[in-house]
Protein backbone atom coordinates (compact mmCIF):
# COMPACT_ATOMS: atom_id res chain seq x y z
CA UNK A 1 0.00 0.00 0.00
CA UNK A 2 1.35 3.46 -0.85
CA UNK A 3 2.31 5.90 1.87
CA UNK A 4 -0.67 8.10 2.82
CA UNK A 5 -0.89 11.60 1.39
CA UNK A 6 -0.13 14.60 3.59
CA UNK A 7 -2.35 17.59 4.09
CA UNK A 8 -0.66 20.84 5.08
CA UNK A 9 -2.39 23.30 7.42
CA UNK A 10 -5.08 25.44 5.86
CA UNK A 11 -4.34 29.18 5.53
CA UNK A 12 -4.89 30.93 8.81
CA UNK A 13 -4.66 27.75 10.87
CA UNK A 14 -2.93 28.47 14.19
CA UNK A 15 0.46 26.76 14.42
CA UNK A 16 1.94 25.81 17.77
CA UNK A 17 5.34 27.34 18.47
CA UNK A 18 6.15 25.07 21.43
CA UNK A 19 6.54 21.31 21.31
CA UNK A 20 3.47 19.30 22.32
CA UNK A 21 4.03 15.58 22.03
CA UNK A 22 1.26 13.13 21.17
CA UNK A 23 1.35 11.17 24.44
CA UNK A 24 0.34 7.78 23.01
CA UNK A 25 2.99 8.12 20.30
CA UNK A 26 5.87 9.25 22.48
CA UNK A 27 7.54 6.00 23.55
CA UNK A 28 7.18 4.11 20.24
CA UNK A 29 8.11 7.25 18.30
CA UNK A 30 11.42 7.79 20.10
CA UNK A 31 12.31 4.31 21.33
CA UNK A 32 14.73 3.69 18.43
CA UNK A 33 16.98 6.67 19.22
CA UNK A 34 20.42 5.43 20.22
CA UNK A 35 21.09 8.57 22.27
CA UNK A 36 18.22 7.68 24.59
CA UNK A 37 20.05 4.52 25.59
CA UNK A 38 23.29 6.39 26.28
CA UNK A 39 22.42 9.69 27.95
CA UNK A 40 21.37 8.51 31.41
CA UNK A 41 24.24 6.00 31.88
CA UNK A 42 26.73 8.84 31.31
CA UNK A 43 25.04 11.01 33.93
CA UNK A 44 24.85 8.15 36.44
CA UNK A 45 28.60 7.58 36.11
CA UNK A 46 29.12 11.12 37.41
CA UNK A 47 26.74 10.82 40.35
CA UNK A 48 27.76 9.58 43.81
CA UNK A 49 26.77 6.02 44.69
CA UNK A 50 25.01 7.23 47.83
CA UNK A 51 21.35 8.12 47.44
CA UNK A 52 20.82 11.51 45.79
CA UNK A 53 17.75 13.68 45.61
CA UNK A 54 17.19 14.26 41.88
CA UNK A 55 14.81 16.53 39.98
CA UNK A 56 14.17 15.76 36.31
CA UNK A 57 12.68 18.65 34.38
CA UNK A 58 10.32 17.75 31.52
CA UNK A 59 10.13 14.16 32.71
CA UNK A 60 7.83 13.09 29.85
CA UNK A 61 6.90 9.41 30.17
CA UNK A 62 9.68 8.84 32.76
CA UNK A 63 12.15 7.08 30.48
CA UNK A 64 15.12 8.62 32.28
CA UNK A 65 13.51 9.04 35.70
CA UNK A 66 12.77 5.32 36.06
CA UNK A 67 16.36 4.40 35.25
CA UNK A 68 17.72 6.96 37.74
CA UNK A 69 15.31 5.76 40.44
CA UNK A 70 16.27 2.13 39.84
CA UNK A 71 19.90 3.16 40.42
CA UNK A 72 18.90 3.95 44.02
CA UNK A 73 18.18 7.68 43.88
CA UNK A 74 14.99 9.46 44.84
CA UNK A 75 13.61 11.23 41.78
CA UNK A 76 11.00 13.93 41.39
CA UNK A 77 9.83 14.37 37.81
CA UNK A 78 7.88 17.39 36.58
CA UNK A 79 6.12 17.95 33.27
CA UNK A 80 3.50 20.42 32.07
CA UNK A 81 1.44 17.74 30.26
CA UNK A 82 -0.95 15.78 32.53
CA UNK A 83 -1.32 13.00 29.94
CA UNK A 84 2.44 12.43 29.92
CA UNK A 85 2.44 12.35 33.73
CA UNK A 86 -0.33 9.75 33.63
CA UNK A 87 1.68 7.51 31.30
CA UNK A 88 4.77 8.02 33.45
CA UNK A 89 2.88 6.94 36.57
CA UNK A 90 1.71 3.73 34.88
CA UNK A 91 5.26 2.96 33.74
CA UNK A 92 6.60 3.67 37.24
CA UNK A 93 4.10 1.28 38.80
CA UNK A 94 4.83 -1.41 36.19
CA UNK A 95 8.55 -1.06 36.96
CA UNK A 96 7.92 -1.88 40.61
CA UNK A 97 8.67 1.62 41.85
CA UNK A 98 6.58 3.63 44.29
CA UNK A 99 6.07 7.34 44.90
CA UNK A 100 8.82 7.03 47.51
CA UNK A 101 11.20 6.25 44.62
CA UNK A 102 9.72 8.45 41.91
CA UNK A 103 7.39 11.36 42.58
CA UNK A 104 5.59 12.85 39.58
CA UNK A 105 4.17 16.37 39.49
CA UNK A 106 2.58 18.60 36.89
CA UNK A 107 4.39 21.93 36.69
CA UNK A 108 5.40 24.68 34.29
CA UNK A 109 9.20 25.06 34.06
CA UNK A 110 8.85 28.81 33.50
CA UNK A 111 7.21 29.22 36.92
CA UNK A 112 8.63 26.27 38.83
CA UNK A 113 8.33 26.47 42.62
CA UNK A 114 8.34 23.14 44.44
CA UNK A 115 9.49 24.62 47.77
CA UNK A 116 12.35 22.13 48.05
CA UNK A 117 15.91 21.72 46.87
CA UNK A 118 17.77 18.88 45.18
CA UNK A 119 21.28 17.45 44.93
CA UNK A 120 20.98 17.04 41.15
CA UNK A 121 18.74 18.52 38.48
CA UNK A 122 18.71 17.27 34.88
CA UNK A 123 17.20 18.50 31.63
CA UNK A 124 17.73 16.03 28.79
CA UNK A 125 17.05 15.33 25.09
CA UNK A 126 17.33 18.90 23.69
CA UNK A 127 14.39 20.06 25.80
CA UNK A 128 16.10 23.31 26.83
CA UNK A 129 16.09 24.37 23.17
CA UNK A 130 12.28 24.52 23.24
CA UNK A 131 12.72 27.75 25.18
CA UNK A 132 13.53 30.01 22.27
CA UNK A 133 13.85 33.41 23.95
CA UNK A 134 16.44 34.66 26.40
CA UNK A 135 13.61 35.61 28.77
CA UNK A 136 12.34 32.02 28.88
CA UNK A 137 15.86 30.55 29.11
CA UNK A 138 16.55 32.83 32.08
CA UNK A 139 13.27 31.78 33.69
CA UNK A 140 14.14 28.08 33.37
CA UNK A 141 17.68 28.53 34.70
CA UNK A 142 16.46 30.72 37.57
CA UNK A 143 14.18 27.84 38.52
CA UNK A 144 17.10 25.43 38.32
CA UNK A 145 19.22 27.53 40.68
CA UNK A 146 16.27 28.07 43.03
CA UNK A 147 15.80 24.31 43.37
CA UNK A 148 19.48 23.33 43.67
CA UNK A 149 21.11 22.81 47.04
CA UNK A 150 24.34 24.77 47.60
CA UNK A 151 27.02 22.97 45.58
CA UNK A 152 24.29 20.97 43.84
CA UNK A 153 24.75 19.83 40.23
CA UNK A 154 22.84 20.61 37.05
CA UNK A 155 23.12 18.25 34.05
CA UNK A 156 22.10 19.65 30.65
CA UNK A 157 22.15 17.86 27.27
CA UNK A 158 21.50 19.63 23.93
CA UNK A 159 22.77 19.28 20.37
CA UNK A 160 25.71 21.27 19.03
CA UNK A 161 24.72 23.17 15.87
CA UNK A 162 25.87 21.66 12.60
CA UNK A 163 27.14 24.62 10.59
CA UNK A 164 26.53 23.01 7.19
CA UNK A 165 22.90 22.28 8.09
CA UNK A 166 22.29 25.74 9.51
CA UNK A 167 23.35 27.18 6.17
CA UNK A 168 20.49 25.34 4.44
CA UNK A 169 17.18 27.15 4.40
CA UNK A 170 15.18 23.94 4.62
CA UNK A 171 15.47 20.17 4.87
CA UNK A 172 12.41 18.20 3.74
CA UNK A 173 11.30 14.60 4.32
CA UNK A 174 14.00 13.85 6.88
CA UNK A 175 14.22 10.66 8.94
CA UNK A 176 11.35 8.61 7.45
CA UNK A 177 10.28 6.18 10.12
CA UNK A 178 7.47 3.71 10.79
CA UNK A 179 6.34 2.89 14.33
CA UNK A 180 3.48 0.97 15.92
CA UNK A 181 1.28 2.47 18.65
CA UNK A 182 -0.16 -0.39 20.76
CA UNK A 183 -2.65 1.80 22.60
CA UNK A 184 -4.29 2.82 19.30
CA UNK A 185 -3.49 -0.35 17.31
CA UNK A 186 -2.04 1.99 14.71
CA UNK A 187 1.01 1.84 12.44
CA UNK A 188 2.23 5.37 11.77
CA UNK A 189 4.57 6.73 9.09
CA UNK A 190 6.50 9.85 10.12
CA UNK A 191 8.75 12.32 8.31
CA UNK A 192 10.28 15.58 9.50
CA UNK A 193 10.69 18.96 7.80
CA UNK A 194 12.99 21.69 9.11
CA UNK A 195 12.94 25.36 8.06
CA UNK A 196 15.75 27.52 9.44
CA UNK A 197 16.22 31.18 10.23
CA UNK A 198 19.88 31.61 11.29
CA UNK A 199 19.45 35.32 12.03
CA UNK A 200 16.88 34.48 14.73
CA UNK A 201 18.59 31.22 15.73
CA UNK A 202 15.34 29.40 15.12
CA UNK A 203 14.31 26.16 13.46
CA UNK A 204 10.66 25.50 12.63
CA UNK A 205 10.20 21.74 12.99
CA UNK A 206 7.27 19.96 11.37
CA UNK A 207 6.49 16.34 12.23
CA UNK A 208 4.17 14.87 9.59
CA UNK A 209 2.29 11.69 10.45
CA UNK A 210 0.20 9.40 8.25
CA UNK A 211 -1.70 6.17 8.86
CA UNK A 212 -4.51 4.03 7.53
CA UNK A 213 -7.54 3.00 9.57
CA UNK A 214 -9.13 -0.47 9.55
CA UNK A 215 -11.19 0.48 6.49
CA UNK A 216 -8.14 1.56 4.48
CA UNK A 217 -8.84 5.27 4.75
CA UNK A 218 -5.77 7.52 4.93
CA UNK A 219 -5.36 9.94 7.84
CA UNK A 220 -2.77 12.64 8.45
CA UNK A 221 -1.68 14.88 11.27
CA UNK A 222 1.03 17.51 11.85
CA UNK A 223 2.87 18.95 14.81
CA UNK A 224 4.85 22.17 14.33
CA UNK A 225 7.08 23.86 16.88
CA UNK A 226 10.16 26.05 17.15
CA UNK A 227 13.59 25.13 18.47
CA UNK A 228 16.44 27.51 19.05
CA UNK A 229 20.09 26.54 18.80
CA UNK A 230 23.10 27.88 20.64
CA UNK A 231 26.86 27.66 20.48
CA UNK A 232 29.31 26.51 23.19
CA UNK A 233 30.47 29.94 24.32
CA UNK A 234 26.89 31.22 24.30
CA UNK A 235 25.83 28.29 26.50
CA UNK A 236 28.73 28.89 28.88
CA UNK A 237 27.88 32.58 29.29
CA UNK A 238 24.21 31.80 29.85
CA UNK A 239 25.00 29.28 32.59
CA UNK A 240 27.59 31.51 34.26
CA UNK A 241 25.21 34.45 34.46
CA UNK A 242 23.06 32.24 36.70
CA UNK A 243 25.95 31.26 38.95
CA UNK A 244 26.42 27.80 37.42
CA UNK A 245 30.05 26.82 36.99
CA UNK A 246 30.78 24.19 34.33
CA UNK A 247 32.71 21.22 35.71
CA UNK A 248 32.50 18.94 32.66
CA UNK A 249 31.76 19.80 29.02
CA UNK A 250 31.39 16.78 26.73
CA UNK A 251 30.73 16.41 23.04
CA UNK A 252 29.12 12.96 23.11
CA UNK A 253 27.99 10.14 25.39
CA UNK A 254 31.42 8.51 25.39
CA UNK A 255 32.57 11.48 27.52
CA UNK A 256 34.78 12.73 24.68
CA UNK A 257 35.74 16.41 24.92
CA UNK A 258 33.78 18.90 22.87
CA UNK A 259 35.28 19.73 19.48
CA UNK A 260 34.05 21.15 16.18
CA UNK A 261 32.62 17.80 15.06
CA UNK A 262 30.87 16.85 18.30
CA UNK A 263 27.15 16.17 17.91
CA UNK A 264 26.22 17.06 21.50
CA UNK A 265 26.87 19.66 24.18
CA UNK A 266 26.61 17.89 27.53
CA UNK A 267 27.46 19.91 30.63
CA UNK A 268 27.69 19.22 34.33
CA UNK A 269 27.46 22.44 36.31
CA UNK A 270 27.93 23.21 40.00
CA UNK A 271 25.93 25.82 41.85
CA UNK A 272 28.22 28.32 43.49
Amino acid sequence: MDDPPYIHPAPGKKIMSTYKAIPAYYDPEYGHYDMLRRDVPLMLRHMPRRRQKVLELAVGTARAAITIAKAGHHVTGVDYDPEMIEIAAKKRDAAGLSEMNLTLRQANLLRLNLNEQFDWICLLFNTFLNFTTLKDQDAVLSGVVRHLKPKGRFWLDIFQPNLSLIAEEASIDLDPFVFYVPELDRTVFKVTDVHRDPSAQLQRITFRYGWFDANGRAHTDERQFDLTFMFPRELQLLLERHGLKIEHFYGDYDASPLDADSPRMIVQCKRA
